[in-house]
């Protein structure tokens, strides 16, 4: 896989505190990295760096030349007295090509949701969205902020298997930023702890028994793991409902009891 970011020894010091330190991270196409830490642990701060919004103080970035992002944040407010469809949403603020609109709209499974007006869509149909949005920029790397907030736990279930439809049919690179440990573990390749510094590294089963994990979430989060070692004979649609899968005898299985190469 070719390297698509590359930080290395990343510090920052706001006046005597430290935010960051010594922080080393990779992203590779065709990978999903999620960063994970608790709140204060210098995860939004990282991200800025790495998105080239901010200087650190110590250590060195290096992004592929011509590096194309995709940027999925955390929190978009579009106030309810504007009037904007989803189609208007995301023309801005640079006008699109309407076949690009209908293609990322079907991507993300929102085509039907293409004349709603953009304040009246719920937590799962705005971030995906917002996906449809980051994708318009055919991005090589795609950066999601806690992309799963405010979004009921079967939305929350659908929408890391779209992503991991999105990085396998796109082959890019993603980074997820969060801090829902037993749902992003379960669907990622490399998960990196951080807590001003790298607690600990490495493919999520590994990282769920790591002792700075553990002393940083506690045993329970590790546990939480368990919650996915199941078959499923249905998915659930935008708004949570059921829906039985096609082939009921060939479930799809989640990353911590499917093969290296089968995420789900």
């Amino acid at each position: 896989m070719s390297r698509l970011l590359e930080a290395r020894g990343i510090g920052l010091t706001r006046g005597d505190r430290v935010i960051l330190e010594n922080v080393d991270l990779d992203i590779s196409e065709g990978e999903v990295v999620t960063l994970i830490g608790p709140n204060g642990s210098g995860k939004t701060t990282l991200l800025r760096i790495l998105l080239g919004l901010e200087r650190p103080d110590a250590g060195n970035l290096h992004r592929r030349s011509g590096l194309t992002i995709g940027y999925v944040p955390q929190r978009l407010t579009i106030s309810p007295t504007l009037p904007l469809s989803t189609r208007q949403f995301l023309q801005l603020p640079h006008r699109q090509p309407q076949g690009k609109v209908e293609q990322a709209l079907r991507e993300t499974a929102v085509e039907h949701l293409a004349e709603a007006q953009v304040h009246a869509l719920s937590g799962g149909e705005f971030q995906r969205v917002l996906l449809a949005r980051a994708l318009l920029h055919e991005p090589e790397l795609l950066v999601l902020d806690e992309p799963a907030q405010g979004i009921d736990f079967n939305g929350q279930l659908d929408l890391y298997q779209l992503i991991d439809r999105v990085r396998q049919d796109r082959g890019c690179g993603v980074l997820l930023v969060s801090h829902d440990l037993h749902l992003v573990m379960a669907a990622t390749d490399q998960v990196i702890c951080l807590n001003r510094h790298v607690c600990c590294s490495g493919e999520p089963e590994a990282v769920s028994q790591h002792p700075a994990y553990m002393a940083l979430f506690g045993p329970r989060a590790a546990q939480a793991l368990a919650i996915y070692q199941h078959h499923h004979d249905h998915r659930h649609d935008i708004a949570g409902e059921p829906i039985p899968l096609r082939q009921r005898n060939n479930p799809p299985r989640l990353r911590n009891e499917a093969s290296a190469d089968e995420p789900f």
